[in-house]
């Protein structure tokens, strides 16, 4: 059995006070709760690798005995907030005949790397902590010989959600209905045709959303019919060094960490115009020219970029531009982006995984 720490578990000497704080808050709402009976369970979400290794995500939580599946049920936005983490506590994770284990970070969650042989396609990783029932997280293992891959945006580019003027935003997270929520029309189908354009090619979904809302969105891609793919998320709140996370340095030091995991792969970048993934896509494009086959930007209406808090494009059409030595693809939906992608990365000559 190995024993490996947590993502995160580094931090530095004096933390920061609004952490201390929470940490403290935690400590003593855990204390109580478990004064009363209230048991640890886990939210394992799905993760990634290859054969030999896998990156296992999870979460864990107290919740009163009997109230773990209905934890798991479909709530409104604002009670998958209302949580409470298990600091510290020890998980197992099983994948195949390796047996890792590892302990939760100051907010109850899991995120480590361990060895393990799964073949190509879908497996899993048993995990289990004292006290709570063993569960299932899921893992794309993705085929060493694939070269082309899909990173998508989840807000306004898969989902409508106005993001990020305050209090939609609030709106959409703490109080809509995940039913509520609507799908940009034809992305679903356009990640399928690229997909079966490119078999095995892995898609993983990117945001700067909480952790909290994961099986929200897992639901919500699941029922528009998007492939099924990790979604890497963020911790909202205080950290070790500052007062809140930054969702942009998230969606920077994850595209950065697949670029070193999956070297031989060319992802399509897939964001909107409304935040800020053109400029970090853009970044990443220049860091690692030999990692990126293009970058498709779906393209708000004006309505939707004055919401968004963006200044609305000057065109309704489909195009494609040269920029940065790669190809941006820009359309208003799934299918004016596929008008334009399907001759370019169709052509061998320009994309070799197709």
């Amino acid at each position: 059995m190995v024993s490996v720490t947590p993502a995160g578990s580094n931090v530095p000497v004096r933390m920061h006070r609004a952490a201390l704080v929470e940490d403290a808050v935690h400590e003593v709402i855990e204390r109580r709760l478990r004064n009363r009976g209230w048991k640890p369970y886990i939210t394992a979400y799905t993760g990634y690798g290859a054969p030999g290794w896998a990156r296992v995500m999870g979460r864990v939580l107290l919740a009163r005995p009997g109230m773990v599946r209905r934890r798991r049920e479909k709530l409104r936005g604002w009670r998958s907030f209302t949580t409470t983490p298990v600091s510290g506590a020890v998980v197992r994770i099983e994948i195949g005949g390796s047996v890792t284990e590892t302990r939760t970070d100051r907010s109850g969650y899991l995120d480590c790397r361990v060895k393990g042989d799964l073949d190509p396609g879908w497996g899993s990783a048993r995990l289990t902590t004292e006290g709570g029932a063993p569960v299932d997280a899921p893992i794309r293992v993705i085929d060493p010989s694939v070269g082309f891959g899909l990173i998508s945006d989840i807000d306004d580019t898969v989902m409508v959600t106005a993001l990020p003027r305050p209090l939609l935003a609030a709106w959409n997270t703490f109080v809509l209905d995940e039913h509520a929520r609507a799908a940009v029309p034809g992305m679903a189908v356009l990640y399928e045709r690229l997909i079966n354009a490119n078999p095995g090619a892995p898609v993983i979904y990117l945001s700067t959303g909480a952790w909290n809302v994961a099986p929200t969105l897992t639901r919500f891609l699941s029922r528009h019919l998007y492939p099924a793919g990790p979604i890497l998320l963020t911790d909202w709140g205080p950290t070790p060094d500052r007062w809140f996370r930054s969702g942009q340095e998230h969606k920077r030091t994850t595209l950065r960490r697949l670029a070193r995991e999956f070297p031989d792969i060319r992802w399509l970048l897939v964001g909107d115009d409304g935040q800020h993934d053109q400029e970090i896509y853009s970044e990443f494009a220049r860091e690692h020219p030999d990692n990126v086959a293009a970058v498709a930007i779906r393209r708000l209406s004006p309505t939707q970029a004055v919401l968004a808090g963006a200044i609305p494009g000057p065109s309704e059409t489909p195009e494609m531009v040269p920029s940065g030595g790669k190809t941006w693809f820009a359309a208003p939906d799934g299918a004016g982006l596929w008008s334009v992608l399907r001759g370019y990365l169709l052509r061998k000559d320009d994309h070799e995984p197709a």
